[in-house]
């Protein structure tokens, strides 16, 4: 039981890991674009980004798995090429990035929003192309946005539910994370395991939450 508490434990750590280095990646280009673009259809594109804020995880999970079955049109494109998402770590993934993709951008658009067009202009007057004023100018300057959206995007894949009990179900070792060992533990009135789990994520998340607060705040202190 202890190895099977172990086994769930790593597979959430590593889920959210993996969904938030891949959030970071696509986070950080998609709030510049919505922080800086005047094109007419960003209201658009920050529609489809917040709508997990407010569409219940089952829904998107539902469509995730239509799309993931074999019987669909990309479920068996995929399939035919030796590709399973349905049930599967990999359809954890693209679940958890979708859905905690703006407690990512969120964060880090708001900083970028903050960010005085002076900064760039004098990047850009040093002789630093876009990118270079980007990565070594601008990403230091809204280092606390950036460290929110990580955390924020991580605590939130680690205690996800809905979309991962969708796409995923309750496979151990592939896809029984600790949010979905919880409901299966309680049904069967296995209380003391269940409790075993929800301290361990309760534990970790708030110590990674007070950990941030307490950067965010030594950062901004430095700042005055």
């Amino acid at each position: 039981m202890e190895s099977e508490f172990i086994s769930t434990m790593a597979l959430t750590f590593e889920l959210a890991a993996v969904t938030t280095v891949i959030l970071l990646l696509i986070g950080i280009p998609l709030a510049a674009f919505l922080a800086f673009s005047q094109t007419r259809f960003k209201s658009i594109i920050e529609t489809i980004v917040s709508m997990p804020l407010v569409l219940p995880p089952s829904v998107l999970g539902f469509y995730l798995l239509l799309a993931f079955s074999p019987a669909s049109f990309i479920g068996e494109f995929l399939t035919s090429h030796g590709i399973r998402l349905a049930f599967s770590f990999e359809g954890l993934v693209i679940g958890s990035v979708l859905f905690s993709l703006p407690f990512m951008v969120h964060p880090i658009q708001s900083a970028l929003s903050g960010v005085p067009r002076t900064i760039f202009e004098a990047s850009y007057t040093l002789g630093k192309s876009k990118l270079e004023t980007m990565i070594r100018v601008i990403l230091p300057t809204i280092r606390h946005g950036l460290i929110s959206g990580i955390v924020l995007a991580f605590a939130h894949t680690v205690g996800e539910f809905g979309v991962i009990l969708m796409i995923g179900g309750n496979i151990p070792g592939e896809t029984r994370v600790a949010s979905i060992a919880i409901y299966d533990e309680v049904e069967s009135l296995n209380y003391a395991m269940a409790h075993q789990y929800a301290l361990t994520l309760f534990a970790v998340t708030f110590a990674i939450l007070l950990l941030v607060y307490t950067l965010n705040k030594k950062s901004l202190g430095g700042i005055r």
